[in-house]
Formats: structure tokens, sequence, C-alpha cells
């Protein structure tokens, strides 16, 4: 039997993922989560073979939590289940070594063939996503850019504290700041690097592996 964690914040979406995964007998989901920290809570309790996450997810989305995932239990794979179509999503994710990057708008049979490729050891990318992904990484022999210059030393504190899941309010007590502030910071640090959201932040900051 191949257990798997399930993470999605929709529960409905999360109750039928779990139905057309289990149309096949040897795969199990042990495990459910509403958001990126749960899963990595989830992790911590119980073993799993293989853990699917959702990207945009509440506290801490699923780029992070594979990230984290990844670096604390290597043996376990990781899968991410979106609805975005988007190519420097999906490089991130093969960066923190996920094993698939699949569309949520996936045949039930097609989801099924990405776990057992998953667990196999394969690499599992639909073809309209690798068709935009493999150019790119056939590219990435080039040095990654340096972090912006204009970012202040207390705004790459944030950057990195953002880049290892933490919350503004685990990150106002990391650095004796208050919550408002740490918003502040951020919302600098979106206009500095033209990010439009936390999950970006976190992306960029692994990219210039600032953590």
């Amino acid at each position: 039997m191949i257990r798997i964690l399930l993470a999605e914040d929709q529960a409905m979406v999360r109750h039928g993922l779990k139905m057309m995964i289990e149309t096949d007998d040897e795969l199990r989901v042990t495990g459910e989560a509403g958001n990126g920290r749960e899963a990595v809570e989830q992790n911590e309790r119980n073993r799993f073979d293989l853990v699917i996450l959702d990207i945009q997810m509440p506290v801490m989305n699923g780029l992070e939590a594979g990230r984290m995932i990844r670096k604390r239990w290597p043996d376990r794979k990781v899968l991410m289940l979106t609805t975005f179509n988007d190519d420097e999503y999906a490089l991130e994710a093969l960066k923190i070594g996920a094993s698939g990057y699949m569309l949520k708008d996936a045949e039930p049979d097609a989801l099924i063939r990405s776990i057992r490729s998953c667990m196999s050891g394969g690499l599992s990318l639909q073809d309209h996503v690798a068709a935009k992904v493999i150019p790119r990484l056939l590219h990435r022999s080039e040095e990654e850019k340096t972090v912006d210059s204009a970012i202040t030393p207390r705004e790459m504190d944030i950057l990195r504290l953002v880049g290892e899941g933490r919350s503004n309010r685990e990150i106002s007590e990391e650095l004796g700041l208050s919550v408002g502030t740490v918003k502040n910071h951020m919302s600098q640090l979106m206009e500095k690097l033209e990010l439009r959201d936390r999950t970006q932040v976190a992306i960029y900051a692994i990219r210039h592996n600032v953590v």
C-alpha cells in the first residue's frame, strides 16, 4: 500500500481528489491537511510515502511546505497539484525536489499514473507543462541572479524567513518587530522585487539561495 498525505485547503476538492486516488486499490490517503503548515506537522507525526501539495494554500503555501518536507524527510516523494499552469511555479517545484507537477484539470487516470511514476523514481510533468519547462531547464547553466542590491539588511532577514515558511507573527517574534512593521517590510519587498504575492517572495528566496 502506498500511504499518501493530501494537502488541499478546499475540503470539497480534497474529498474529490481522495475519491479519485483511492479508485486504485494500492493507493490510500492516510492523512489530510488544509494548509502547508499542517502538512509539515502531519509528517512529524506520521510516515507517508508520498505527499501531494496544492501550491496556493493559507498559512504556508505548498512550495514552502514541500521544501521543508524534502529537507527533513528526503525519502518522501512530493507531488505538486495545482490550478496554475505557470512555468515559474513548476521550475521551483522541481528545484525543491518535487517528483511531479500536475494540474487539477488532469484526468483521474493521469493523476494515478503520476503518483506511480513519482513512487518509481520518475519525474512526472504533463506534456504542456513539460513543453514550457524543459527548454528553460536546458538553459539554467547560467548563474542565478544576485539578490537585488536595493534590499536592505532588515528586508533580507525577512526574505530569508519567508523562504523558510515563517508567518508574519513568527517573523515579528524572531526579529523583535511588530507584525505591522513586518507587513510594511513585506510590501516594500514586493514592490522592489516586482512580485505579486507571498508565494513569489518565497520563490525568490529559494531561487537566489537566501535560505
